[in-house]
């Protein structure tokens, strides 16, 4: 059995799902119960990730935890002291819950990081590796690699293995914030000045983050390991609109401007960092992902920003 918090988001409602769908049994961790007609999940209703939090109820007869609960990157944090907050959720608030793991006899503690812990770019040509010396650079990613240091401590101490997934951005079914926004844009034909742009971007579509975590659930060689995932083909943001357009069924209308009109535009509209997300480059490198646990991602970019459309629109039709 398998404790995924988090289980009432994005990712959290795909794991559950896919855990069922490989004949796993699940317990659901969240605020409110999700998946009361629903055999194989049962629920952990928990009202915090925090230091002082109850797991025990939740992690009876789990062998394995999926850990995506999280105080998550917002663009306006308007907390007083946001490494606190951060902090508090999301490293005090983990290792506590992984500590209770540890002692519950659970085998296997997988940890959803992100790619923000080895950077926000990469120069052209260049690319993340799991193994790279990090860079965290705000509030999020600092508590996430805290958290990450943590956990290997925790590991050295007990039996329980770590894993931990560092995933650049996730798209799919359901998928909400920036990437929402892109297709909004895009549906309603927005003319976007974004047609001349030569970055390169490792995305995941959410069936290949999902897959990758079942992988690591089971793999022997997984344990204590950190990794990236990605869909194994980056786009430019040109041609990520372009293909995203496409499989909405509305051509993307786009024209070109010159990447530092963009960002002297942005930075006078106090929106760096958006300008940061759509010009320069962000690339992860699977190779360790691909060789030390022979994992391909099972969707291509296509066939992920298809089915993002799909259930765009069958969203729309509920």
């Amino acid at each position: 059995m398998i404790l995924v918090t988090g289980a009432n988001g994005f990712v959290g409602r795909a794991v559950c799902a896919a855990l069922v769908s490989s004949g796993r049994k699940a317990v659901a961790a969240s605020r409110h119960a999700l998946f009361e007609m629903e055999p194989h999940i049962s629920n952990f209703q928990n009202s915090k990730l925090a230091a002082d939090t109850d797991w025990q109820g939740g992690l009876q007869g789990c062998d394995a935890v999926v850990h995506l609960a999280a105080r998550v990157h917002v663009m306006s944090d308007t907390s007083t002291h946001p490494l606190t907050e951060f902090r508090r959720v999301n490293v005090e608030g983990t290792l506590n819950l992984a500590r209770q793991s540890a002692m519950a006899g659970v085998r296997r503690f997988v940890f959803i990081s992100s790619i923000k812990v080895n950077g926000e770019s990469t120069p052209l040509g260049k690319a993340f590796a799991a193994d790279d010396v990090v860079a965290p650079q705000d509030s999020y990613s600092i508590s996430k690699h805290e958290a990450e240091l943590g956990l290997y401590r925790l590991a050295e101490e007990s039996r329980m293995e770590i894993v931990i997934i560092r995933p650049p951005l996730v798209y799919g079914p359901g998928v909400k914030a920036n990437f929402q926004s892109m297709m909004r844009w895009l549906k309603r034909g927005v003319p976007l000045p974004l047609g001349a742009i030569h970055n390169k971007r490792s995305l995941v579509a959410l069936d290949n983050l999902v897959d990758f975590i079942i992988t690591c659930l089971d793999h022997p060689a997984a344990g204590n390991q950190t990794f990236l995932v990605s869909d194994g083909n980056d786009l430019t943001t040109t041609e990520l609109l372009r293909r995203m357009g496409s499989a909405l069924g509305r051509p993307a209308r786009l024209f070109p401007v010159p990447v530092s009109l963009l960002k002297t535009g942005a930075a006078l509209l106090g929106r760096r960092d958006v300008a940061q997300r759509l010009c320069c480059s962000l690339r992860v490198d699977i190779t360790k992902s691909r060789t030390l646990l022979g994992w391909t991602p099972p969707i291509s970019v296509g066939e992920g920003l298809r089915r993002t459309a799909q259930g765009d629109l069958d969203e729309k039709t509920v």
